[in-house]
Formats: C-alpha cells, structure tokens, sequence
C-alpha cells in the first residue's frame, strides 16, 4: 500500500496518466491501478522502470523505493495466522511493524497494543459468535504478539488518547479491568509510550465519530496513513488532503484530553474505583 501509493504520487506530480505508466512496463492501465493500490505484488522491474518514467533519479530515493517494493512480497510473521485474520486487517498489521509512530483514540476499549492476554480474550470473545475457543485463542495469541514491537531495540512512539468510558467499562469482569489498568499504570513509564485520558467532564470534543489510528514511517518520503476500523471492514486513507483533517482531530483530542503527567494519577485513581 505504501509503495503504491508513492507511486501514485510520482506519476500524478509528473501528469503522466495510468495508461501511459503502464504501457512502459508492458501492461495495462488496471494493472498500474491494481498496483497503486497495493493490490498487487510487485516486479523489481515494472518498479525501476515506473521511477525512471516517473524522472526519479536519486539513488537514494530509487534504493528505498525498491528495497520497499521487494518487502512487499515477503510473507509477514502475520500470516501464520491467516486462518483467523480477516484480508481488510492484514494490511494492517504490516503497517503497523512499519511505522515509526503509531498516534490513536479509542472510545470502548482500551487499544489492542496495551491490552492484556485477559483483557484481549474478553474483547476478542464479543465479536461473532460463531468463533470457535480455538480460532479465540489463535487471535489472543496473534494480538500478544503484535505487542512484542514495544519492546524491540527500536520501538515505535506510540501516543494513544483512551477514553475514560472504555477504563469504566468492566470487560471480563472487575479482576480482569483492574489487572488491565494496573498494565496501563506500567506501560505509561515507558519512555517512547504516552497515554493520555480523555475525561468525562471534557463533555463533547473531536473524537466522537469514532476509533481514529494515524501511522507515520521512517522513510519520510512515504505518505502518513489513516486507519478507520468497521464492524466488518476498514478503511486505509493516505492522502494528504485526507490524512490532515485526521491529524488535526488527534492533535485537538490531545490539548483537550488529561496531560500525560497525569495519566498515572488517573489510572490509580479510577483502579481504587474498580
């Protein structure tokens, strides 16, 4: 997806139109399409020859671009566990080992990053309900893992905004919740993890449309990407026209929430109301 949509960029920035692209490579205008939106694997070639029409000429540029494209075809850690997760979310899960920062607002439950294995079990167990414990414990174990790249030599900055209504809300009952927020206490002293709370009494503010995850990678020429989850569904946005009116609603649900000095007084507090 990343790749395609740089991709995309190049060629609208030199005007140059799908069916032009693709007969440099050999190929359709829906290949090209296909391509841009990460639909598609990709060739070391068709790649090359797209970023010399496309008057790419840093080598720099050309490296990256291409050492991406070729990533793109390896199979993930992730896909051992295909049987229990949906296509809309595997793109996901890619992105999120990617990025460099992972920026996030959840109104009902607490992130899946910061969850316990009981606390995940609990969540994981009101969705459909035709899940079997089996496929319940291949997607406990597929969330435990995805935890892992918080304690990697380099971890991502993740900035997440929870709100209290999901601290509040009792999923698994009062020993699960309360092991929940005292991991929430613990994760809040990692240096590169910052949990703010957006209170009740804020009343209403920018988040109320709904869960919001914004992902930023290291090669800085790669667009930002908006992660909106549905019940059955999501969506991926990565234009920039697009991607900073989501940017300016984190930033609001920021000022507006409890300042991250304060997160561990909250969450002590709200524990002893448990």
């Amino acid at each position: 997806m990343l790749v395609g949509a740089e991709l995309r960029r190049l060629r609208e920035a030199r005007g140059i139109t799908r069916e032009d692209a693709g007969n440099s490579i050999r190929a359709s205008h829906s290949k090209i399409s296909r391509l841009e939106l990460g639909r598609t694997g990709f060739k070391r070639r068709d790649v090359a020859d797209l970023l010399t029409l496309y008057g790419v000429t840093d080598d720099g540029e050309r490296a990256t671009l291409l050492s991406l494209a070729e990533q793109a075809g390896m199979p993930g850690w992730w896909h051992t566990y295909g049987d229990v997760v949906p296509a809309w979310f595997d793109a996901y899960l890619g992105l999120e080992q990617a990025a460099c920062v992972i920026r996030g607002y959840e109104v009902q439950f607490v992130p899946g990053l910061l969850q316990t294995e009981d606390y995940a079990r609990a969540v994981i167990r009101l969705g459909p309900g035709d899940s079997t414990e089996e496929q319940v414990e291949r997607r406990v174990a597929l969330r435990m893992r995805r935890q892992r790249l918080l304690h990697q030599a380099d971890p991502p900055k993740l900035w997440i905004v929870i709100d209290e209504a999901a601290l509040r809300r009792l999923i698994g009952g009062v020993a699960t919740m309360r092991a929940q927020i005292e991991h929430l206490i613990e994760l809040a002293e990692l240096p590169h993890v910052t949990i703010q709370i957006m209170p009740f009494c804020a009343g209403g503010h920018p988040g109320a449309a709904g869960p919001i995850t914004i992902l930023r990678f290291p090669q800085g020429e790669l667009p930002d990407v908006v992660y909106l989850e549905q019940l059955a569904s999501s969506l991926y946005l990565d234009k920039t026209t697009e991607t900073e009116r989501y940017w300016h609603v984190m930033n609001r649900l920021y000022i507006e929430a409890e300042q991250p000095r304060a997160t561990a007084e909250t969450l002590r507090r709200i524990l002893a109301e448990t």
